[in-house]
């Protein structure tokens, strides 16, 4: 200080550079704030509970209305047939059946998946099943929609389809039935191309 004081008439103090003493301002000494509070979360609210309507026999888009109308709004749909068709026009379908069975009841945010098939359509007994995938053998494929037949497959297996019945172009492979496979079920697959002939749905193999 007494440095300081000598020379203050030559190039003056800087006041940060002293430490602060029991009589300086408030305002020079060093504070410590408290942390601020951290805000607790909020209580999740409970999912509320519903029982589940009856859907069967609805169309696809009724049903889906009138299942977001009693809260339920995860809702999912597949082909009934096994065909793997989408459901791009709701209004086209009918449900043939539902996961949930209806009167159960069941927390809102459970997903709803409807079994369905085209208005015109008939619904099968039971859904039918998709057939295994390729584990290293070759599933049996007959019957299936080509577009089923090829999901069972690697994505990598080079895949030949053709007319069984005319000489057409195989466009909608889910309009399309699987007659004849090449290799023939349980053949170990190391890559091989995969042959199919198939028909429409309507019509019969030869």
């Amino acid at each position: 200080m007494l440095a300081c004081i000598a020379t203050a008439a030559l190039v003056g103090c800087d006041p940060a550079d002293t430490e602060p003493t029991p009589d300086a301002p408030a305002a020079t000494r060093p504070t410590t704030e408290a942390p601020a509070a951290t805000p607790t979360k909020a209580a999740e609210e409970p999912v509320e509970t519903k029982a589940v309507p009856k859907f069967v026999g609805m169309g696809l888009q009724s049903a889906q209305d009138a299942a977001q109308k009693e809260g339920f709004s995860a809702l999912t749909s597949h082909d009934s047939a096994g065909r793997g068709r989408a459901q791009a026009f709701d209004r086209n379908w009918k449900v043939c059946s539902q996961n949930v069975a209806a009167g159960k009841t069941v927390p809102t945010d459970t997903t709803l998946d409807f079994g369905a098939v085209k208005l015109e359509e008939g619904c099968p007994a039971d859904d039918a099943e998709a057939p295994e995938t390729a584990d290293g053998k070759m599933p049996s494929l007959v019957g299936k929609s080509v577009k089923v037949a090829r999901k069972a497959l690697d994505s990598s297996t080079s895949i030949t389809v053709t007319d069984a019945a005319q000489d057409r172009m195989v466009l909608m492979e889910s309009n399309w039935r699987v007659c004849t496979q090449s290799p023939s079920p349980g053949v170990a697959l190391n890559g091989q191309p995969v042959e199919f002939t198939a028909v429409k749905f309507e019509e019969d193999c030869p």
